[in-house]
C-alpha cells in the first residue's frame, strides 16, 4: 500500500559530482555535487544561489564536472560540510558547514590541467568533462524573488576525458557500462551500483545516433 508522505528531500538516487571552478585569485574550489542530469552535451546542475561555486561559475562561465567512482567515496565525504565562501553563509552555518580555502588538500585529490578551460580536473575520477555556461533559470521564482535560493545551470560539454579502465574494448568512445562504477548518492548516503538486473531494449540503438553538433564540436583534434 501506498501512503501520502512527505519527505525532506527527493534524492532518490542521482551520480555524485564533483564540480571545479576558479576562485578570484586563480586557486579552484571544489564542491559535491548531485542535482545533475544530461541530456546530449548539456548538462543540468542545482546550486545554491549563495555557494562559492556559485559566484565562481558566474563570474568565470567555465567548469569541469568530475565523477568520481566508488573508489573516490572517501575524498567526496572529506569535501562534505565543506565551503569556500568566507563568511559561511547562513543556510550553511546551521547545518554545521565550515570554511576550507584549500579544498584540494582537504579531499587529497589531484589537480590536471584542462584542454580548453582554465580550470583543473580532478585526476583521480575517471571521467571529466569541461564545460562553459550557457543558461542559468532560478528555481522557485513562482513563490517571489525574496524565495529563490537554488538555482540551475545549462552547461555545455566542451571536452570528454574518460579513463581506459571504463572503455569498451577497442571502442574509445564507448563506456562500457560493466566497468564503469558511478558513486550514487541517495537520501543523503553513498551507494554503488549492482548487476545489471535487465537487458534493455534502448542498448539496440546505436550510440552514433544520438550525436548532437555539440558533441561534434568536442570531440578531440
Amino acid at each position: 500500500m501506498h501512503h501520502v508522505s512527505s519527505p525532506s528531500i527527493l534524492y532518490f538516487g542521482t551520480p555524485v559530482v564533483v564540480i571545479s571552478t576558479l576562485n578570484e585569485d586563480g586557486t579552484s574550489n571544489l564542491a559535491p555535487i548531485s542535482s545533475v542530469f544530461w541530456l546530449g552535451y548539456r548538462c543540468m546542475i542545482g546550486l545554491s544561489a549563495q555557494s562559492k561555486t556559485t559566484e565562481n561559475l558566474l563570474r568565470a562561465r567555465e567548469c569541469v564536472l568530475n565523477l568520481p567512482s566508488v573508489d573516490q567515496a572517501a575524498g567526496v565525504d572529506r569535501l562534505a560540510l565543506t565551503t569556500g565562501s568566507d563568511p559561511v553563509p547562513p543556510g550553511k552555518a546551521s547545518r554545521g558547514y565550515q570554511h576550507e580555502s584549500d579544498k584540494w588538500r582537504r579531499s587529497g585529490f589531484t589537480p590536471l590541467p584542462s584542454n580548453l578551460v582554465d580550470t583543473p580536473r580532478i585526476y583521480e575520477c575517471p571521467v571529466q568533462l569541461e564545460a562553459s555556461l550557457v543558461a542559468i533559470h532560478p528555481i522557485g521564482a513562482d513563490a517571489g524573488a525574496a524565495n529563490i535560493r537554488i538555482l540551475s545551470f545549462e552547461l555545455k560539454i566542451l571536452r570528454v576525458h574518460l579513463h581506459e579502465s571504463i572503455l569498451a574494448d577497442d571502442r574509445p568512445n564507448h563506456v562500457d557500462p560493466d566497468k564503469w562504477r558511478p558513486l550514487i548518492m541517495s537520501f543523503q548516503q553513498f551507494y554503488g551500483l549492482g548487476e545489471r538486473v535487465h537487458s534493455s531494449a534502448l542498448a539496440q540503438v546505436p550510440e552514433h545516433l544520438y550525436r548532437t553538433a555539440d558533441a561534434e564540436l568536442a570531440a578531440p583534434r
